[in-house]
């Protein structure tokens, strides 16, 4: 007997069920349907790559919600107040362009559904934000979508509290899969929405019961409308190949004072005789022979890429439905009175005035030279930049009062009310990141989230779609090392320095006082391509920078204290570790060795700088790199014959102080590692 993943003949419920759908007389909605059909087919097999499986089953859905319900101008598709759609399923990319295309969207011709998944073109294998300015999020990474979205929908909320209905006042609506609703991603995501009564928020969710790996029986039997139901949503269920259905259950959503799930009962593949309902639609394309039967049962006759002129006719029409309420609200936007603060926000620029405060504490600390933690560091810096810059959202996964990322007067989001800028998360560092993503998606925020350094395991899938996206977010993240002390080494950051170096377009600031952390502060607001991470220490940490007329951080690395003399050694650290570089230097020079000090803060940064500049920074003297951290990575600043002092495994449990002398990341091993590197007694 065949196993379920094998399975390629559609159950007879299934057999039965499509051909009572294509026996009724094709309506005008149908046949518009159809389109999306056709198209998805063509591209699929011209690929040899694809998903048709969703396009052809969530036509239906597509259409009913592209033609009546969704605000949008094929003409202006980043209209501000537009409606956001959501493909969270983003393997069926072909339903997304093929609307695109139907509605007349520039830059998705049928020039470019020809190439599909072909390099350069717009419709890539999965939804890619940038690639085409209708596309709002990057898809594909299951879950991610439909948690974006919550971040979307929060932020209409948001952004209508602080400017009003009259400029801000849209939907966002997700079409999303089983795998969606499975990835743990979504859970903690529909609870936070459902919490915080995101009304504006609707998801289609393709309820046809089949995975790849055969019927979703093998893997789930949870019911996802009860589940729903219990974060606090609405929810319903209907036939999602029946418009009529389709359309009250919309109106529904509308209605609702909380967000949506309606459950879409679909078959996938819908048309194809031999493999609709079946996991044989999910794969790289039907086959010359299923494709041409699966539209002669749709009784499609045009060529391929083609679309009769009647329906294109009506798509064309569709896409331009929304022309009306963009012009109207131009007019609104033109005349209302925080228009100037509206299009500074939504441009990303920051205000002109935003770095007086963070100026006058840097002199501040310059003079008074504090002990602090990095995280205070972050705290204070905070607070100079909060009310200076009102797009600044800040939120916490439940450490608030250890990431101290909340500053005084910071007033709170609460379920149905928004006005506030910090927003507890819970418990939920995964839907926090992704919901970040959908704050800075959604235009005129920039958020900022705390989390202790390593749980940045449990969001890194939507720091990497930050990254990806080119997205202005910023994450705090504090008790960086084994600095943190009784917590043990579940808790104690070892690897996560060298993983999330390596992540393409992420910048990764480690400062080492409250000076650097302001000037971290600066370049990651600054930065408008890319997510910052901040990485910060739990324990007290001198001020070691008295100069402040430059912010050196932004050159990544810098002597932050040269040798006495010819350099004999050179002294590179981050963070924690280079007050202990600077204890050694001192002892050094007391025995005549002249050490000089990197601080270096940005590794992304550094790379960036000219060669002169790092040769000098770095030097030819012996290199030294001291990190509580694990060692992968530093042989690209010290070379073949430096020495690094830093973890070789997980660490362990005990006060700070101990820890640092059990493992041997003190000042006195880097001067013994220096004399024995220089033969010196």
């Amino acid at each position: 007997m065949a196993s379920p993943a094998e399975t390629s003949s559609p159950p007879d419920d299934v057999i039965a069920r499509q051909a009572a759908l294509l026996a009724r007389p094709p309506t005008l909605e149908r046949r518009m349907a159809d389109a999306i059909r056709a198209l998805a087919i063509d591209a699929v097999e011209r690929a040899n790559s694809g998903h048709p499986g969703l396009p052809l089953g969530m036509a239906d859905v597509a259409t009913v919600l592209w033609t009546r319900f969704l605000k949008f101008d094929a003409a202006d598709p980043r209209w501000p107040d537009r409606d956001r759609f959501v493909l969270s399923a983003g393997h069926g990319s072909m339903l997304l362009y093929a609307l695109l295309h139907l509605t007349g969207h520039a830059g998705m011709g049928m020039d470019v559904l020809e190439r599909f998944r072909q390099l350069h073109s717009a419709a890539a294998g999965h939804p890619e934000y940038g690639a085409h300015p209708a596309i709002e999020t990057t898809t594909g990474p299951l879950g991610q979508g439909i948690a974006t979205a919550v971040g979307m929908a929060l932020g209409e909320r948001m952004l209508a509290a602080r400017f009003g209905r009259s400029l801000v006042d849209h939907r966002t609506w997700v079409i999303a899969s089983d795998g969606d609703l499975m990835e743990g991603i979504s859970h903690e995501a529909a609870s936070l929405a459902g919490h915080l009564r995101l009304d504006k928020l609707t998801v289609l969710y393709d309820d046809n019961h089949i995975s790849i790996d055969g019927a979703t029986r093998l893997a789930t039997s949870d019911d996802a409308l009860k589940r729903f139901a219990a974060y606090g949503w609405a929810t319903k269920r209907i036939d999602g190949h029946d418009p009529a259905q389709i359309a009250a259950a919309l109106s529904f959503a509308v209605r609702s004072k909380k967000p949506t799930l309606i459950a879409c009962r679909t078959i996938i593949g819908f048309g194809a005789p031999h493999k609709a309902g079946t996991n044989a639609a999910h794969g790289s394309a039907l086959g010359a022979a299923e494709a041409a039967a699966t539209k002669a049962a749709l009784g499609w006759t045009a060529a391929p890429f083609t679309v009769p002129e009647d329906l294109a006719q009506a798509w064309q029409e569709a896409g331009g439905r929304g022309a009306t309420p963009r012009r109207a609200w131009l007019k609104r936007a033109t005349r209302h009175p925080q228009r100037a603060e509206f299009e500074r926000a939504l441009a990303g620029r920051l205000p002109d005035n935003w770095l007086e405060k963070l100026a006058a504490l840097k002199a501040e600390i310059a003079e008074s030279k504090p002990k602090l933690a990095t995280r205070q560091s972050s705290q204070k810096v905070l607070e100079a930049l909060v009310p200076l810059v009102p797009e600044l959202i800040g939120g916490s996964a439940d450490l608030t009062g250890s990431n101290l990322t909340r500053v005084k007067d910071m007033a709170e989001v609460a379920p149905g009310q928004f006005a506030g800028r910090y927003l507890h998360f819970g418990i939920r560092e995964h839907a926090m990141a992704a919901a970040m993503n959908g704050l800075a998606l959604s235009g005129g925020m920039i958020p900022y989230g705390g989390t202790f350094f390593v749980f940045s395991d449990y969001l890194r899938p939507a720091l990497r779609l930050a990254a990806l996206m080119h997205l202005r977010v910023i994450h705090v993240l504090t008790h960086d090392s084994i600095g943190l002390g009784e917590d043990g080494p579940t808790h104690q950051a070892v690897e996560h320095l060298a993983s999330l170096r390596a992540m393409p377009n992420l910048l990764v600031f480690r400062p080492a006082d409250t000076i650097e952390t302001a000037e971290s502060f600066e370049l990651a607001l600054r930065r408008s391509d890319g997510p910052s991470a901040l990485v910060l220490s739990r324990q007290s940490l001198p001020t070691l920078r008295a100069d402040i007329t430059e912010n050196r951080t932004a050159r990544g690395a810098y002597v932050l204290a040269e040798a006495a003399s010819a350099r004999q050694a050179t002294l590179i650290a981050s963070g924690s570790e280079v007050a202990i570089a600077m204890a050694a230097r001192e002892t050094l020079a007391a025995e005549g060795i002249a050490a000089a000090v990197v601080s270096l803060p940005c590794w992304e940064l550094f790379a960036q700088q000219d060669p002169a500049y790092q040769a000098e920074t770095l030097g030819t003297a012996p290199r030294f790199g001291i990190e509580a951290a694990a060692g992968f990575g530093w042989e690209r600043w010290l070379g073949p014959d430096g020495v690094f002092i830093g973890m070789a495994g997980f660490g362990a449990s005990a006060p700070y102080e101990e820890l640092y002398r059990h493992f041997g990341i003190t000042a006195e091993a880097l001067v013994h590692a220096v004399r024995k590197r220089l033969a010196l007694p």
